[in-house]
């Protein structure tokens, strides 16, 4: 006797149009009957099979199957191989108590039924039944497995790459499919683009484990309690790597905490040493490592989901649902993903607020808002205009919104309006530890009024958005809307000049300074004439000391920085010479100078530090905010010293070093905080101040005569 056929796949089975026209009908039909089971990527549909397709598929007719059909919503996922028939075709083979997959086309899977309860909250499965899943789970190899793709690490029992591997993955599947249409949300929210690359290459060495198959999403769904035990269904985003990957997800999806978290990481460990005792080693070092993959993964996918779910249901009660879930994705994904200070609830709802509103399907001109009658309105971009660029801003896409310091900035192109603008937003989360002493507007104005030749944005609007419908009760919120003054191609990133700037640019910064001499500033600040700048300086440095937090202040003395009363007393023997003043930008680091093809090189923005007081210490602090070679620097000394009036200049020589000097003693105090409290890190001149904090600490120090310990740094940032 011959052996018996071998039964058709369920490749072989969907190739047949026949049996692919049927399972469609059978599909739609599934789909008219209602939903017996919805997860985040499919809804399941249980029903009987019909003929002929029971007889297409080598089943009985009445049999009950599970149709899969995948949600049109679902928030991409790190997946290993193609699909869940190809996975389930080898997992059936070695998991009996797996899911058959019957049939799989395009838009549709058909699974053997598994009948048995999903267990909810309150009547979950004991750790010992999930732990010996996890047993069985892990005894798979490879080789009954599809073949891996070539990115993974060719060595299986490298958990490190596989957990590195995984994050490059979930930036590539999960991060960069959507990016465009909300990566601009992602950065409000202070998640920077290269989050999750910047982990991959933060995972350290971890102990090496004996690859094998995981189930990459066992959550409470997955789970069904049959009569022969436990077993679990959906397996589309099935992987191979280390074990503890998949105790992770099962910990993170299930929510469990305290002693029921230490009780299934105990059932677990005792199961899986039975049958693989090398894939516990290192158990207890390396699960936070795993934990911390998974939370930055599911950041994307929550946030993203929550916010499709707040578009198609946009209001109060939906708001504070997806303020509720982007906030805990924010905070567990904070220490992970090294975001700093998470915005608070406030500032989220404020974010999802403009996201709802700027849905597809909306009303423009649907956010409300209220002219600051400081700003008169503008002849070129009048309040109807200011109401489309609020109703744009929401889902303006990621390449067009900047997040630095302060503000958050979205740059748009209003219908009607023949040039680009931008809403400016101040991040209402982030501390202002120096002090900003003149209106924005008002400086801006000054300027634009004076005619001299200063490169900067001109104010159109000032004033504070919220929602029309009286049913949103929202907290009014304040924005300002800019002359745009970057590439006139939206596309292209503006373009800082953050390694310096060239000779051409050096002069024409030193130029623009010259010409602010020109700005009358009595208005802007009438007593910013008076004699003492530095003095008056120094007593603002001193009193940004004592305003540091508890914790930031305690660390800055075991690093070997003075506290308040003593850095005033070290300050106090230093004295510069009186100067004419004149209005100063006061914060021209790389980021708020904007390289330009058309006009003038630079163009001068941010400008809400502006202060009245001597123009050499605008020149020193740009400085050392900037990467400037010792030639630029010659030369920008030499041209602003011929440019300005001597009564601006006298003296300088003997003077420049001393503001040099407060300005390290400044951002050693301003960049260790925002290392202890990890506000402002998503700016990019935040994050390159404090990567170099080390050398900041030690010039500091010697500065100041005293011997710190910047070689002793403890590890800084948000707990």
């Amino acid at each position: 006797m011959g052996a018996p056929p071998v039964p058709p796949t369920a490749a072989e089975r969907a190739a047949s149009p026949r049996t692919d026209a049927a399972c469609r009908a059978f599909a739609a039909r599934a789909a008219a009957q209602g939903v017996t089971r919805e997860g985040p990527r499919h809804r399941d549909h249980v029903l009987p099979l019909t003929e002929p397709l029971a007889g297409l598929l080598g089943r009985a007719p009445g049999t009950l199957v599970t149709v899969r059909l995948p949600r049109p919503d679902a928030a991409p996922a790190v997946r290993t191989w193609g699909g869940e028939a190809e996975i389930l075709r080898a997992v059936h083979r070695v998991l009996p108590s797996a899911p058959e997959c019957l049939a799989a086309g395009d838009g549709y899977l058909v699974h053997s039924h598994v009948d048995g309860r999903v267990p909810g909250a309150d009547d979950g499965p004991p750790p010992g039944a999930v732990a010996a899943l996890f047993a069985a789970i892990v005894q798979v190899r490879g080789p009954a497995l599809p073949p891996l793709p070539p990115h993974w690490p060719r060595n299986h029992t490298d958990s490190q790459g596989f957990v590195r591997t995984l994050a490059r993955l979930a930036d590539r599947q999960v991060r960069h499919p959507d990016w465009r249409a909300y990566g601009g949300l992602f950065t409000a929210l202070g998640v920077p683009e290269d989050a999750l690359t910047r982990f991959a290459d933060r995972v350290p060495a971890l102990t090496r484990r004996p690859y094998g198959l995981l189930h990459g999403d066992l959550g409470p769904g997955q789970l069904v309690v049959t009569a022969d035990g436990l077993c679990c269904t959906g397996w589309e985003l099935a992987g191979y790597g280390d074990p503890l990957y998949d105790l992770a997800v099962h910990l993170v999806r299930t929510g469990h905490r305290g002693q029921a978290r230490e009780a299934v990481v105990r059932a677990w460990a005792e199961a899986v040493h039975r049958v693989r005792p090398a894939a516990v080693a290192g158990l207890g070092k390396d699960l936070p490592h795993h934990l911390a993959l998974v939370h930055a993964q599911a950041l994307y996918a929550d946030v993203v989901g929550a916010v499709r779910a707040l578009e198609r249901s946009f209001g109060p009660a939906a708001l504070a649902r997806a303020t509720a879930t982007v906030g805990d994705a924010l905070r567990a994904a904070t220490e992970p993903l090294c975001l700093g200070r998470v915005p608070g609830e406030r500032e989220i709802e404020r974010i999802l607020f403009r996201r709802g509103a700027s849905r597809p399907g909306r009303r423009p001109r649907s956010i409300g808002w209220v002219p600051d009658r400081r700003v008169p309105e503008h002849p070129e971009f009048p309040h109807r205009a200011v109401a489309d660029a609020l109703f744009l801003e929401g889902a303006a896409p990621a390449e067009r919104v900047f997040k630095g310091a302060a503000h958050l900035t979205t740059v748009l192109r209003v219908p009607g309006t023949g040039f680009p603008v931008v809403v400016r937003r101040e991040v209402t989360v982030v501390p202002r530890r120096e002090r900003s002493f003149l209106s924005e507007h008002a400086v801006l104005a000054a300027i634009e009024r004076s005619g001299v030749p200063v490169a900067a944005p001109r104010v159109l609007a000032l004033g504070t958005s919220h929602a029309t419908d009286p049913a949103h009760r929202y907290r009014a919120d304040r924005f300002a809307v800019h002359t745009y003054e970057g590439a006139r191609d939206l596309g292209r990133r503006p373009d800082h000049p953050v390694h310096g700037l060239r000779p051409h640019e050096a002069d024409c910064l030193v130029d623009q300074l010259a010409a602010l001499t020109g700005v009358d500033h009595a208005g802007l600040d009438p007593l910013g004439g008076r004699p003492g700048f530095h003095g008056w300086l120094c007593e603002q440095l001193v009193a940004l000391v004592e305003g540091l937090p508890r914790e930031s202040r305690q660390t800055a003395r075991f690093l070997g920085l003075p506290d308040a009363p003593r850095l005033r007393e070290i300050l106090a023997r230093h004295r510069v010479t009186d100067r004419a003043p004149a209005l100063l930008h006061g914060d021209l680091n790389p980021w708020n100078l904007v390289r330009r093809d058309d006009g003038p090189a630079l163009t001068l923005i941010d400008w809400e530090m502006a202060l009245v007081g001597d123009p050499l210490y605008e020149l020193v602090r740009h400085m050392h905010l900037t990467p400037t070679r010792p030639e630029i620097r010659d030369r920008m000394f030499c041209r602003w010293e011929a440019r300005l009036p001597e009564r601006f200049t006298r003296n300088w020589r003997e003077d420049w070093r001393v503001y040099r000097w407060i300005e390290l003693v400044r951002s050693a105090y301003v960049d260790l905080d925002r290392l202890v409290t990890g506000s402002s890190l998503d700016a990019p001149n935040v994050r390159r101040a404090v990567a170099s904090y080390g050398m900041t600490l030690a010039a500091a120090t010697a500065s100041l005569g005293l011997s710190g310990r910047w070689g002793a740094l403890p590890r800084l940032g948000p707990a």
